[in-house]
């Protein structure tokens, strides 16, 4: 590649990040359809495989994954909201028993005046503000039912993720075909090795990912219920979901669920049930889970995980969060090819001879 060549390419590099910077607030809904494009692309294959055409193939997986989310929503939607419903009426009373039992035993602990505590503030004003919650909600959907604007935009977002969805899906191979046929002949093996891996990537952590999510909600949901918490299904989806960041579950689980046994009982008693519970989901995870829906060599390491979500969300809002973490993948195999192609360049160079000791080098 000449240096004009590669001018080219930066120039272009440079001015796609810089619309996708400027597009950022409408390309959403392009976003989250292109993903589920994606996901639902290798199923229509399937259907295609056994003698379906393209297009009944993409009706056929449409109406089974609406279904699907419809059933998902009307189970678990009516009873999530009962179990927040029935937080807010028991937070009084959790914040009296630890006013009774709690500061007691700090100021039996801390050294000085404790007074800084004062839950009868604090039970005063979350009480204040949740008798005002259902006004500032009905003020909030008033403001937003008020704006036209508002509304035309949110509607036309849920009208255009299904229609661009079913489109891309239904083009999907036409466009890989398309993208294929643009790269450079002399190095389209590489682009298609690499296309190759970014997608066995991309299809591992994306498909799996949520399957392991969607499991690990299901476990710490029917664990924690079976040890008697209140909050089981609201705790126990909240950790699964937040799992995609390795070990962000099990922390956010026993700290939100150990906190609400606590509450719940009125003592320490069924905290060693909830870690138990934690523990057992996050050994499911490691060694039967992620290598079984994931795969052990596709996983991101934490950091890069946390760092991605935190990078696309500052940059582009929730539209980058949504690109965040696949973006990440792909980068991923970009740098495990760049790193390949360095180790076997002459700027790695050849193994030498062990660099002697300080001690051993001669002084000449």
């Amino acid at each position: 590649m000449t240096d004009t060549q590669r001018v080219w390419v930066l120039g272009s590099v440079l001015l796609a990040g810089w619309l996708v910077y400027l597009l950022s607030p409408i390309l959403t809904p392009f976003v989250i359809s292109a993903l589920l494009a994606y996901l639902g692309d290798p199923l229509v294959d399937r259907l295609e495989a056994r003698g379906l055409k393209r297009t009944p193939a993409v009706v056929v997986v449409f109406v089974v994954l609406f279904l699907l989310l419809t059933l998902l929503v009307l189970l678990l939607v009516p009873r999530i909201e009962a179990q927040v419903s029935q937080l807010i009426a028991k937070m009084p009373g959790y914040l009296e028993w630890l006013r009774l039992n709690l500061l007691p035993r700090l100021q039996d602990l801390l050294p000085g005046d404790v007074a800084l505590f004062d839950l009868n503030v604090v039970q005063q004003t979350l009480a204040k503000h949740w008798r005002e919650a259902g006004g500032l909600l009905a003020r909030a959907w008033s403001s937003v039912s008020g704006s036209g604007l508002a509304v035309l935009g949110w509607l036309v977002n849920l009208f255009l993720i299904p229609v661009l969805t079913f489109y891309l899906l239904r083009d999907w191979d036409l466009l890989v075909a398309g993208v294929r046929a643009l790269l450079p002949r002399r190095s389209e093996s590489i682009w298609v090795r690499l296309a190759s891996e970014a997608d066995e990537v991309l299809g591992a952590f994306l498909r799996g990912q949520l399957l392991v999510m969607f499991a690990l909600g299901v476990i710490y949901t029917t664990g924690l219920w079976l040890i008697g918490l209140d909050f089981a299904l609201l705790i126990g989806m909240f950790a699964g979901i937040v799992s995609f960041v390795p070990y962000l579950g099990l922390i956010v689980g026993i700290v939100v669920a150990g906190i609400a046994s606590v509450l719940q009982s009125q003592g320490w008693g069924d905290l060693p049930w909830v870690v138990v519970v934690f523990v057992a989901g996050q050994l499911l995870e490691g060694s039967v889970l992620t290598p079984r829906l994931v795969g052990e060599r596709i996983g991101l390491h934490p950091v890069a995980v946390i760092f991605a979500v935190m990078a696309g969300g500052q940059l582009y809002g929730f539209f980058g969060i949504l690109l965040a973490l696949p973006v990440a993948a792909v980068a991923m195999v970009l740098i495990r090819h760049l790193v390949q192609r360095y180790r076997a360049s002459g700027l790695y160079g050849t193994p030498l001879d062990p660099a002697p000791a300080p001690g051993e080098r001669d002084d000449a």
